[in-house]
């Protein structure tokens, strides 16, 4: 049986660093569900990987297959819709799951039979109806299923050189339940953990299918299990990194309260870890009740910003306006806020309430939903699925001038400053920030040192970085390049507004 399996594109947002990643001539991350998809399937199956985001599909891969498995997230919903379509038009049957369809597959009439929530203990049933010719519609599992029996990713089906990261997971859901956010849902609130063997295999073969560079761990909260990661993972990577090399330079998601763990900081970098994302969502602590944010509670924020940074991580962060609680000043408050932590890249949307969140369920029963708007799963559009407490027209003008303002050239510039001064990278291994990783340096230098209206800015953090800050200027470089792809994206998005 031949399976073909389609990863939908992702447009530029201001996360998926299409701009930037032009210089290198890459895609950001490829699509780890489908390879584990893939490798739950039976080894008689004939399986090919067609990722929208670094290759167009052709009309002979469609009519290649038997079946097109496509997932996607919401940011992938247009061109998810176009897969399906064509397909459809090629009578070519498409079984769908992910996020989007597993919230929403009533949207999506067109498609023929779904795999909803999580997979693998429902795989069994599944492909014994894929081969008789019976399957259903839907096929969801009520239960969260155990991950220790995940297999590796197919990684052979991708053309790695391709990706400037690497995905894999070590634990699936998060302890806390944030009202916005829909994985205490879709993965509970349990944390479900790989044994140690399994997540240092998967290192393994990541290695020995070539790659070198960085490895995004795409956990909910990297840190949901401290314990155990401690006592288990941590020591088990640094290890292994150690007898590597380091070939891997490691990111992830982690709660803010990992700043109060010195120990876990300290192990998570000597494993190779350089960079966190942090949901810090506002600075006003009415919102963050609010939305049960706790874990943000009762803590100086920006120092906790800046421990982390000192401790040798970078820190990208989460942010929200539009919060009930949020004042007029709100805006004023956000901007001093990042400014201030140096938070480089702050990735600040309008409230959404997103299906299978807490917050979805109240503002419907409040009759605040706006029903013709969906989430679009762009976090910097500007757009937002309910009727806010703030005048609507107050909060997206206020909303476009503070990222107008964040990203602004002396801003951001400002912004990256903040941040090495604070910073205390722990260079380890051959892989840790190479100028590998900008190929295309003399590109970069034309693009954005001669043919950028702010290219003063540009030619002044390079220096600071050659004389001031030289053991980080790789950093110095990546961080003006995503300079460039913030500016582009936010200028698109007002220019469609």
């Amino acid at each position: 049986m031949n399976i073909l399996l389609v990863s939908p594109e992702i447009p530029a947002t201001l996360f998926s660093f299409k701009y930037a990643l032009k210089f290198l001539k890459k895609s950001a991350s490829p699509p780890l569900g489908l390879l584990t998809i893939a490798s739950m399937l039976p080894e008689d199956f004939s399986s090919r990987l067609v990722d929208l985001n670094i290759d167009s599909l052709k009309d002979s891969e469609i009519k290649w297959a038997d079946y097109v498995f496509l997932s996607g997230m919401d940011v992938q919903k247009r061109s998810f819709r176009e897969v399906a379509a064509r397909c459809k038009n090629m009578q070519t049957k498409v079984i769908a799951g992910g996020p989007m369809v597993t919230f929403e597959h009533e949207l999506f009439p067109e498609i023929d039979h779904f795999v909803l929530k999580e997979a693998e203990e429902i795989m069994p049933e599944f492909i014994r109806d894929l081969r008789n010719g019976e399957l259903k519609r839907f096929y969801a599992d009520p239960e969260f299923p155990d991950i220790n029996t995940t297999p590796v990713p197919r990684w052979e089906l991708l053309k790695m050189k391709r990706y400037y990261t690497m995905n894999i997971q070590y634990s699936r859901g998060c302890p806390f339940n944030c009202e916005f956010c829909s994985i205490s849902t879709l993965n509970g609130r349990k944390v479900r953990t790989k044994n140690t063997r399994q997540f240092i295999g998967e290192l393994e073969s990541l290695l020995l299918h070539g790659w070198k560079g960085s490895v995004f761990v795409v956990d909910d909260n990297f840190i949901g299990k401290r314990e155990e990661l401690k006592r288990d993972i941590l020591p088990a990577m640094i290890e292994w990194s150690k007898k590597h090399d380091y070939p891997f330079n490691f990111q992830a998601e982690a709660s803010i309260d990992l700043s109060d763990d010195p120990e876990l900081m300290t192990m998570m970098v000597e494993a190779g870890f350089d960079e966190v994302f942090v949901g810090i969502e506002t600075p006003n602590s009415e919102s963050l009740s609010e939305c049960d944010k706790r874990q943000n509670l009762k803590r100086d924020m920006i120092e906790s910003v800046k421990t982390l940074q000192r401790n040798g991580l970078i820190v990208t962060a989460g942010f929200i306006v539009g919060f009930d609680s949020d004042p007029p000043s709100i805006f004023e408050d956000q901007a001093s806020f990042i400014q201030k932590s140096g938070i480089v890249a702050a990735m600040v949307g309008v409230l959404n309430a997103p299906p299978g969140s807490r917050l979805f369920t109240r503002l419907r029963k409040e009759g605040r939903l706006v029903r013709e708007h969906s989430v679009t799963g762009d976090n910097t559009d500007g757009s937002t699925n309910i009727i806010p407490k703030m005048n609507y027209h107050k909060l997206i003008n206020g909303y476009k001038n503070l990222m107008g303002w964040l990203y602004s050239d002396k801003k951001y510039y400002e912004r990256i400053k903040t941040f090495l001064s604070e910073y205390k990278p722990v260079l380890k291994g051959k892989n840790h920030f190479s100028f590998s990783n900008i190929p295309s340096f003399s590109r970069l230098l034309w693009k954005m040192g001669v043919a950028t209206r702010g290219r003063w800015y540009f030619w002044k953090l390079l220096l600071l970085g050659i004389f001031r800050y030289p053991r980080t200027f790789p950093t110095v470089i990546t961080l003006a390049a995503y300079g460039f792809h913030f500016r582009k994206v936010i200028g698109s998005n007002a220019a469609t507004a």
